[in-house]
């Protein structure tokens, strides 16, 4: 049981956490969500006991034993497999003792300790360790590598196996699935669920996030608010209490104009005083209610190039490999402004092989390739993050690439990638890994792409970022192909899956689900050396049909969502338009004789503002009740 009561946390001179009260019951599976800097982080270094709180009580159960996963991996000559076992340190401190004891020749330390290496089934110990290193990619000629030989997002990989070795009754996960595949994703899922202790897992993968827990601690301003269920239930919930919160705040507003107005109309009348003073208190007194707000700081679309070509890009009898040899054979892709393609397929099968080659980064070995005379392509890879110039900032780097665009236009583009007032102008030297893909994606989505390649672009991204670029790829209208651990971007924003596997590259005739249980035959094939049947994928027709009906459904509705975001534009540019004649109409000289001319001229602008505000809000209901009803079809 792990209990906070009262807790206070500061970083510093900012306060993370003020009053915080929860209990988390053995066995449960936790989320721990909040954006960015709220202190999700420092919430797992409390509960690891490395500070104290700075006011109330933490408590855990007596003897817990707390398993965390750490950010970094020295350079170390243990092979990968030792590194691993070192996670379960009980067995490394038996292990000592026992060759303590051999060395000094004791027979009945020798036999006890061999008693109690066997109560903790030491002698399994190795085989699990390789079980950890397989689920998370590893092949076995790579158990005996040294930890230094891996690069960095490997190695990240084995400080998880290390954690998941570690005998816990505790698990702190922070950020598990950066520098994951898919494959690995879905087989750490099912390890998880299986975890008998108690979770708390900080990630920025939403449908995984769903999959393994039941409970959400969402910290926000200073609070910590549990919610029972999984994300998408949070989501739901949240959206509930910041719907009820927003009414309180608006009837509170109403309330306190009032107020304030009585207060404004009568302080100086000596026979209202005393009454307008009382009012003063009562507005001291009352409680404010934080406005709800959607606290997403991005949202922007990704605009097509002006001028299309059909097909965008044509690869025939292609031949692609490194270095002239090919690991994909007659791979045959035609791309067009409707395609929408998600990549899936093993780790190493070829997935960023045949997108570097669509992006003209790599040649093909042999076979055709054409692009379309108006295809404009955007490639959004991993190392294009190095490229970034460290020296330089978000708006100089964008300045770089459209010197000929107002300052303006350049700040308000970046703005809704999440760089506003002065962040503009900091050096890139100091950005998190998320903010150099925030900038890296505005800087390929300011050249209006037709053709976007993806490769991984959820990386480093939180769940703010991600929900915003599926919305974003949701309303593109050009040809997009994904590769994507994110589950819940490749199900939203793809229409058609191809597997990249064995060789080839061939569509998928079924969906995520079907394609995580093709991937189990998959591995056990690979362990007994028996082909893949492709009868797993013969019987899903329905499944593919349903995916057509609904990118067909999809295409419908990105020009009707268009058409009500354009409306909805109108309307609040009415809206101000009205309120600015109404003021003009309130002033007292408006209506002087000299003034009659202006007056009329106001009265007729505010006949066609209504009258044009109540035509435009017709079509929207129209437009709305279309999308619904399209929505709700079957």
């Amino acid at each position: 049981m792990i209990q906070l009561q009262s807790v206070s946390l500061y970083r510093g001179n900012k306060c993370l956490l003020n009053d915080a009260t929860f209990t988390a019951f053995p066995g449960w599976h936790i989320a721990l969500v909040g954006h960015n800097g709220c202190g999700k982080s420092s919430l797992f270094t409390l509960l690891r006991g490395e500070v104290g709180p700075d006011a109330g009580n933490v408590q855990l159960a007596s003897g817990s034993r707390i398993a965390h996963m750490a950010q970094e991996v020295e350079a170390l000559d243990r092979t990968a497999i030792d590194y691993v076992m070192d996670g379960d340190k009980q067995l490394r401190t038996l292990q000592a003792k026992l060759v303590q004891a051999e060395a000094e020749n004791d027979a009945h330390a020798i036999a006890e300790w061999h008693q109690k290496l066997d109560d903790i089934d030491a002698y399994t110990a190795e085989s699990r360790a390789a079980k950890l290193l397989s689920g998370l990619g590893f092949n076995q000629s790579q158990f005996q590598s040294t930890v230094k030989s891996f690069s960095g997002g490997w190695r990240v990989r084995l400080n998880l196996a290390q954690t998941l070795m570690c005998p816990s009754d505790i698990m702190l996960l922070d950020e598990p699935t950066n520098h994951l595949d898919l494959d690995a994703i879905l087989w750490l899922e099912d390890w998880l669920k299986a975890y008998p202790g108690t979770l708390i897992l900080i990630s920025h993968d939403r449908e995984f996030i769903d999959e393994v827990t039941q409970h959400v601690l969402h910290i926000e301003h200073q609070r910590l608010n549990y919610y029972s269920g999984n994300y998408s239930s949070f989501e739901i919930q949240r959206a509930a209490r910041l719907s009820n919160q927003q009414s309180a705040f608006e009837k509170q507003q109403r309330e306190i104009a009032h107020l304030q107005s009585f207060i404004t109309r009568f302080k100086a009348k000596a026979t209202k005083a005393k009454q307008a003073q009382s009012r003063v208190k009562a507005l001291e007194r009352m409680e404010k209610i934080a406005p709800a707000h959607i606290d997403s700081p991005f949202h922007f679309t990704i605009p097509a190039a002006s001028k299309m070509s059909d097909p965008l890009l044509d690869i025939r009898e292609g031949e692609l490999g490194y270095a002239g040899n090919a690991v994909l054979h007659k791979v045959a892709l035609q791309l067009g402004p409707s395609s929408r393609i998600g990549l899936i397929g093993p780790n190493g099968a070829g997935k960023s092989t045949l997108i570097k080659t669509l992006a003209d980064s790599l040649e093909m070995v042999s076979g055709s390739k054409n692009l379309g005379e108006h295809t404009q392509i955007g490639y959004f890879a991993q190392h294009q993050l190095d490229q970034l110039d460290a020296e330089a900032t978000p708006f100089i780097t964008l300045q770089r690439q459209a010197p000929s665009t107002d300052e303006l236009t350049l700040r308000k583009y970046l703005g809704s990638f999440g760089f506003h007032g002065d962040a503009v102008h900091d050096s890139i030297a100091r950005f998190s890994g998320g903010e150099k893909a925030r900038l890296a994606l505005a800087l390929i989505i300011w050249h209006k792409p037709n053709l976007l390649l993806l490769d991984e672009p959820t990386n480093h991204l939180d769940l703010e970022m991600r929900l915003a670029l599926t919305l974003a790829l949701q309303e593109y209208e050009g040809g997009l192909v994904l590769v994507s651990h994110d589950r819940h971007l490749l199900r939203a924003s793809t229409d058609d899956l191809y597997l990249v596997a064995h060789h080839r590259v061939e569509p998928f005739s079924g969906d995520l689900d079907d394609y995580a249980k093709w991937l189990m035959e998959y591995r056990q094939a690979e362990l007994t050396g028996s082909p893949v049947s492709g009868a797993a994928q013969d019987d899903k027709k329905d499944k593919k049909a349903e995916r057509q009906k609904a990118a067909e459904l999809r295409n419908q509705l990105r020009p009707l969502k268009n058409r009500i975001n354009k409306l909805e534009q109108t309307m609040a540019e009415l809206e101000k338009d009205k309120i600015q004649v109404e003021m003009e109409l309130s002033s007292d000289t408006i209506y002087e004789s000299q003034n009659k001319e202006s007056l009329t001229e106001l009265l007729k602008r505010q006949g066609n503002i209504a009258s044009r505000l109540e035509e435009i809000e017709m079509e929207w209901l129209e437009a709305s009740e279309e999308l619904q009803n399209l929505e709700q079809m079957p």
